[in-house]
C-alpha cells in the first residue's frame, strides 16, 4: 500500500479552500490526531439519523451520488495532497458508516456494533476487502473498500441480529 502521510499536514485553512477538501475531510474530522478514520466513521452517526426510516429506493440514490461524489473529492485531495490515500480522508468512513446505520436495526446497540464491526473490517481489511484496496487507485480506491467493509459488517450484524429475534 502507498505511503498515507501527505507532504502536508491540512490545516483548516486547507478544508475549508476547495468543496472536495472539505468533504473528503468530512469537514474537518479528518484533522483529528491519532484515529482519524475512527473520528471519522463517529461522524457517520449524525448524517445516519436523518437518513434513517427513508425508503430503500431514496436511499440507494442518496449513497450512490455521494459515493461518486466522493471518489471526484478523494481525487482531488489526494493529488492537492501528493498522496492517494493519505488518512485524513475520512469521507469514505463517514459514508460507509452512514450506510451500515441505516441498513442494520436503527438502535444504539446495533449502531454500536456496527461501528466496532466497521472499524474491525476497515482496520484489519481480511480479504475480499484487501483485493478491494489493492486492486484499485484513486478516489474509487478509497471509497471501493470502505464499501466493501461497511457490507461485511451490515452481513455480521444483521446475522447477530438475526440470530437474537431483532429481525
Amino acid at each position: 500500500m502507498a505511503d498515507s502521510r501527505p507532504a502536508f499536514a491540512p490545516t483548516l485553512r486547507f478544508v475549508w479552500s476547495h468543496p472536495a477538501h472539505a468533504l473528503s475531510l468530512s469537514g474537518g474530522l479528518g484533522l483529528a490526531r491519532g484515529w482519524p478514520g475512527t473520528v471519522g466513521a463517529a461522524g457517520g452517526l449524525l448524517p445516519a439519523l436523518f437518513l434513517v426510516g427513508l425508503p430503500w429506493p431514496v436511499l440507494a440514490a442518496i449513497f450512490a451520488a455521494s459515493f461518486v461524489v466522493g471518489v471526484r473529492a478523494a481525487d482531488v485531495t489526494g493529488r492537492a495532497l501528493g498522496v492517494e490515500d493519505p488518512g485524513c480522508i475520512v469521507f469514505d468512513e463517514t459514508w460507509a458508516m452512514a450506510l451500515v446505520c441505516v441498513a442494520i436495526p436503527a438502535s444504539p446497540p446495533w449502531w454500536l456494533a456496527g461501528f466496532v464491526a466497521f472499524r474491525f473490517f476497515d482496520i484489519v481489511k481480511p480479504q475480499p476487502i484487501r483485493a478491494v484496496q489493492d486492486g484499485l487507485r484513486g478516489g474509487l480506491g478509497v471509497m471501493a473498500d470502505d464499501l466493501a467493509a461497511a457490507i461485511a459488517s451490515i452481513a455480521v450484524v444483521d446475522l447477530a441480529a438475526r440470530l437474537l429475534g431483532a429481525l
